[in-house]
């Protein structure tokens, strides 16, 4: 719950960014399907959500 929460935050932080300065181009786009998917919570949602969960066990598992 605490990730998902910070990646829609996280998201609607850059969208309203982007949104803001005007270039809304191909990766903005996907940052705002991201944010939209959360957000609504389609039958998508789960699979993103389990993929970008994957991406933070991901990086919580590298070791500098």
């Amino acid at each position: 719950m605490a990730i998902s929460l910070s990646v829609v935050l996280l998201l609607a932080i850059i969208m309203a960014v982007l949104i803001r300065g005007g270039s809304l181009k191909a990766g903005p786009a996907i940052v705002a399907i991201l944010f939209g998917f959360f957000l609504a919570s389609t039958n998508m949602a789960p699979s993103v959500n389990r993929f970008l969960n994957s991406i933070a066990d991901t990086i919580n598992q590298i070791s500098f």
